[in-house]
């Protein structure tokens, strides 16, 4: 729950100036009309960076003489005051000790707000939310992108500020649900950050339905109006629908879905062609792609043959930059999306379906051009010798995962029997991936196990089930492949000082590593000594496995986690154990990928040439690396807020159903469950445990009796009723049976 900050009334902080002195005392005050043109001054000075002149400045504000004063009298004031610095008598600029930042806006429906500070290149660290009163939102709007100025006593962890002025407007379109209130056609915005309903006007579409999900049009609206206006431009349909709870979420998040004329063009003449001589010819090798049942786009294929000194891997991955010119229209629309994003049976593509699904999948039996890791290892699984080269092959089978199971772990005869010509090679593909995973878990690599869950459909995108994933050797068998080109690739970046995009996941916080220490001691469970390693997780993993608070403890490990992100240093990658890691093997659906390759293309060319090879500079590395950082999270954040939606929907039919689960998380209100089957959370309000008063202890997870000292604690068995969902906030609402 986000706590309100105490406000009582609108203040606009200067910067401290003068050296730490307090600002300069003035008389003057300023009118009602003032603070308009003083942030109008501000916001102008912000765009141009760098200094302008007073005439400048008066020609740009001032239409009359009575202007030119009011202009001229502002900007000193503003000199005085600490927010300019002027510059010999008569050039004005933002004064360096003022901050000033630019974010994009969020509104509480209590009507504060908070800027998310946009991410620069050079940042080493990402500014902290600001909170904006709602006293200091000066006209703005949920989703604008506004400018802020910090006010000067606020606490670096904490920080407030003020809106200066509104530098990109939100869309005037937005969701929501149609509603008759008082017999008045109304949307109710699908967001509950926007702090208002829309009321329509003009014609009603014939095929509008209440509670049907709509897009609005709506005018710029009205600070503190609990209305308005605005017109239906598009009807989605009942909100049940998979398709109408994806398009939401694209709304929501704003997700790029649609491809321009120009990029659609791009990938329809691609041609998969290639006169590169050095392209090794790879179609004889025996290889296959191993993927789930629904997948449609095939990044990798990969081959492994035996021999006396061990193993020879070959990864071969889609070469998608082929056909991705650099700085195409097709490029660029692949950048802004960073990620293809993966709903239950959808999904929005990064590339178009001409290329993600045809020219640059590895469908069996076709032709396929690949850039392909040679990898050769010895009988215990260390690599030996690294290639990498751009090729032409050939899959000779798409498996699954589930195919690839039996055939190697249930050795089922009828599988076996069916695909006989492949038995060999995926024997020592499962001795090759045997050795490279314990390999890798014995240089500690954290191996948590969080499944996810699985949202099956029927035909009319209605949700016929939710249930855990299952994980199989054979998806491990793929890992450990990946994961040991993504090394290779890394390594020999690093090895020839090459400038990329790597992969990197830095130290956890060791106040978090504190915190988890305390909870599992007062859980009873003994842990390592202490040390802030890979290996100390992957042990207490290890020591926890198969127990019924696996669960509860993989997720509280995971959150002393830094979130893992690409960045042109190389940091390594703590989860995994490695000093080396980047991602090279999915270009289809990941921009770093295509990246990599178009670096490790050029390096090799250029090698071979003898040619001195000239990096993208760090700043541009830099600048990538947070906006495709930041795409990534955005994709993960839309694809967990699906899941929420969706089982709302699912689970209504099961009101008054009991479920076994097991208490995921506890605070002073609530009571979070994970159930089994379905695998969905949910909570227990505090209001419904009604046998007892309970009180919240933070230090052990746990909730107490005052008069029976019943306890509920993090990680406990539980049984639960269900009896509501909540289609607003897409929450699930238990009580203790």
């Amino acid at each position: 729950m986000v706590k309100k900050r105490k406000s009582s009334k609108k203040r606009f902080s200067p910067a401290p100036t003068n050296h730490g002195r307090k600002p300069v005392k003035t008389k003057k005050k300023f009118s009602g009309a003032a603070p308009r043109l003083r942030n109008t001054i501000l916001a102008h000075l912000y765009m141009q960076q760098k200094s302008l002149s007073l005439d400048d400045l008066t020609k740009e504000f001032a239409f009359n003489k009575s202007d030119r004063k009011r202009v001229v009298d502002e900007l000193y004031e503003l000199a005085r005051g600490g927010w300019l610095q002027l510059k010999g008598k008569k050039h004005f600029s933002l004064n360096s000790k003022a901050k000033f930042l630019s974010g994009k806006l969020e509104i509480n429906p209590k009507g504060f707000g908070f800027v998310t500070v946009d991410s620069q290149p050079n940042d080493t660290a990402k500014e902290k939310d600001v909170f904006i009163s709602k006293y200091n939102l000066s006209g703005a709007s949920h989703n604008d992108r506004v400018l802020v100025l910090l006010d000067a006593n606020s606490k670096p962890d904490r920080p407030d500020g003020t809106i200066i002025t509104v530098l990109e407007s939100a869309p005037d379109t937005i969701a929501g649900f149609y509603r008759r209130i008082n017999d008045k056609a109304v949307v109710i915005p699908e967001d509950p950050r926007y702090p208002y309903q829309v009321s329509i006007s003009g014609r009603l579409p014939e095929n509008l339905q209440i509670d049907d999900a709509v897009m609005v049009k709506i005018d710029k609206p009205q600070p503190g109006s609990a209305f308005t206006p605005g017109t239906i431009i598009e009807v989605l349909g009942p909100p049940s629908s998979v398709d109408v709870q994806m398009r939401l979420v694209i709304e929501k998040f704003h997700l790029p879905y649609q491809f321009s004329e120009e990029a659609l063009h791009d990938a329809e003449v691609c041609s998969a062609e290639s006169s590169d001589p050095d392209r090794a010819d790879l179609r004889d090798l025996l290889h296959v792609t191993i993927d789930g049942e629904t997948a449609k786009d095939f990044d990798d294929a990969i081959c492994v043959i035996k021999n006396r000194k061990g193993y020879r891997l070959y990864v071969s991955i889609a070469d998608v930059s082929h056909f991705v010119e650099p700085g195409s229209q097709l490029d660029k629309e692949a950048y802004l999306r960073g990620t293809s994003i993966y709903f239950p049976g959808r999904v929005i593509p990064m590339l178009p379906e001409n290329l993600s699904n045809n020219l640059c999948s590895l469908i069996p039996d076709e032709d396929r051009l690949a850039f392909t890791a040679i990898l050769d290892f010895d009988r215990t699984g260390k690599l030996q010798k690294k290639d990498f080269t751009k090729s032409i092959i050939k899959s000779h089978k798409r498996f699954t995962y589930t195919i690839v199971q039996q055939i190697i772990v249930d050795k089922d005869q009828d599988a076996r029997k069916e695909y006989k010509p492949f038995l060999t090679m995926l024997k020592w593909a499962q001795e090759l991936a045997e050795q490279l995973l314990e390999k890798r878990m014995n240089r500690g690599s954290i191996g948590f196990n969080l499944p996810e869950p699985a949202v099956g459909l029927f035909e009319d995108g209605k949700i016929a089930s939710i249930e855990k994933t299952t994980r199989l050797f054979s998806h491990q068998l793929i890992e450990e492949f990946m994961l040991a080109a993504n090394e290779a690739v890394a390594s020999y970046f690093t090895e020839t000082s090459t400038p990329s995009l790597y992969r990197i996941h830095e130290l956890p916080s060791p106040e978090k590593v504190k915190e988890f220490i305390t909870f599992a001691k007062m859980m009873g469970i003994n842990l390592p000594e202490e040390e802030i390693s890979p290996a100390w997780f992957a042990k207490i993993l290890t020591d926890i496995k198969g127990s019924p608070k696996e669960y509860v403890f993989n997720n509280l490990l995971l959150r002393t986690m830094q979130q893992a992100r690409y960045a042109p240093g190389n940091a390594g990658h703590f989860g995994l154990a490695a000093t080396d890691y980047t991602h090279f093997t999915s270009p289809i659906r990941r921009y770093p990928d295509l990246h990599v390759h178009r670096t490790l293309a050029r390096l090799l060319k250029e090698k071979k040439k003898g040619i001195r090879f000239r990096p993208v500079s760090r700043e541009k590395l830099q600048e990538s690396g947070t906006f495709l950082s930041s795409r990534e999270r955005t994709a993960i954040d839309a694809e967990r807020d699906i899941h929420n939606r969706l089982k709302v929907y699912y689970m209504e039919q099961f009101i008054g159903d009991s479920f076994e689960g097991i208490i995921s998380g506890v605070t002073g209100s609530a009571l979070f469950v994970e159930i089994f089957s379905p695998f969905i959370s949910g909570s227990v309000d505090l209001e419904e445990l009604q046998d007892d008063i309970y009180l919240y202890d933070s230090r052990r997870h746990q909730l107490i009796g005052d008069v029976g000292l019943k306890t509920y604690q993090i990680g406990d068995l539980i049984t639960v009723k269900l009896i509501g969902v909540d289609k607003v906030r897409y929450r699930i609402n238990f009580t203790v049976t």
